[in-house]
């Protein structure tokens, strides 16, 4: 069995199934160990400042007591520079979902990876549009029980695929994980991207 080539400081499937797309074994090659950092914005923190700062923290706490370089990152939906979290409930999930309706909002997503060549991080921002969205849709959506645990109360990948009109910047990082520059930063770090077997 290959020893592990990366580990991951993130509990999220979907920054595991991205990895997964770009050729890494996520039984073998990724090694998942999920960190508890607090994530609230410090006071008059802008988005790009707090999504990197977290990205960092969850690599650096991932990071203790391995050699192998790791990987941490975070997500925020942004409108009108107000950060939206998880939302807490449904009229949360509907107040977000009302902001966002019939326009445009960016979702800024920082990777940082603590490996041989110290903390390397960068933040990718990608601009999303939003078709116009009703009551009884937002109704459904939430019972569908998929906006739960999403940063603004939507998965890009998922149902509400059908919200988006269009994406102008990475829908990878709209997903989780900007793949091209995280590529980029696993390779400064010594990761083999390209390995004989590697699907």
């Amino acid at each position: 069995m290959s020893s592990p080539l990366l580990r991951l400081a993130s509990a999220s499937p979907r920054r595991r199934e991205l990895l997964a797309s770009i050729g890494f074994d996520v039984a073998h090659d990724i090694e998942v160990v999920p960190v508890d950092i607090d994530e609230t914005p410090l006071e008059n923190e802008p988005p790009e400042a707090y999504v990197l700062r977290l990205a960092r923290a969850k690599a650096a706490a991932g990071s203790q007591g391995t050699q192998l370089p790791t990987l941490g990152s975070d997500t925020a939906v942004v409108v009108d520079s107000r950060i939206l979290g998880k939302p807490a409930g449904r009229e949360h999930a509907r107040e977000m979902l009302t902001l966002l309706s019939g326009r445009s909002h960016e979702v800024m997503t920082a990777v940082a990876i603590q490996g041989p060549q110290g903390m390397l991080a960068t933040c990718v921002t990608t601009r999303v549009f939003m078709r116009s969205i009703d009551e009884q849709e937002m109704a459904a959506y939430w019972a569908s029980g998929e906006p739960a645990d999403k940063a603004g109360g939507y998965a890009i990948q998922g149902r509400a695929a059908i919200f988006i009109e269009r994406v102008e910047g990475s829908h990878s990082s709209v997903v989780g994980l900007p793949l091209f520059e995280t590529a980029e930063l696993l390779v400064r770090q010594g990761v083999p991207l390209w390995r004989q077997g590697a699907s």
